[in-house]
């Protein structure tokens, strides 16, 4: 349940694009740009061996933003990160549209993420 919750959330059909503001000042540090960003993001998602999902996450202690893989249902919350970013990567998610292509569906997806959700959870993940 909490995977879809956020996966719904991070998502509009007028999403796309990339971040501004704290976000994307925080992704530039992290990985240098956006598009190496996504690049590191799709590669994750990709990566994922049978069903799971990929995840740009906040570390409560340091700040730090993170991209990590989670197989199957288990998000990074119980490794003590706040995820603020997730693509399900499950056949389920995709198959009806992208059948086994993978990386056509991760590439469509960034066309409907909502930056503007996703930098208030990363910002609420900083206050935590």
């Amino acid at each position: 349940h909490v995977n879809h919750a956020l996966f719904w959330q991070i998502m509009s059909p007028k999403g796309g694009g990339q971040p501004t503001g704290e976000l994307a000042r925080a992704i530039e540090k992290t990985f240098g740009t956006f598009s190496k960003f996504q690049d590191e993001f799709t590669r994750t998602a990709l990566g994922v061996f049978g069903s799971g999902w990929a995840w740009l996450t906040v570390d409560p202690k340091t700040k730090a933003l993170r991209i990590e893989p989670t197989p199957n249902q288990d998000n990074p919350i119980t490794e003590g990160r706040v995820p603020i970013l997730g693509v399900d990567v499950w056949e389920h998610a995709y198959y009806l549209d992208y059948q086994n292509r993978r990386p056509d569906y991760v590439r469509a997806w960034y066309n409907v993420v909502n930056w503007d959700r996703v930098t208030e959870l990363y910002l609420e993940a900083l206050r935590s």
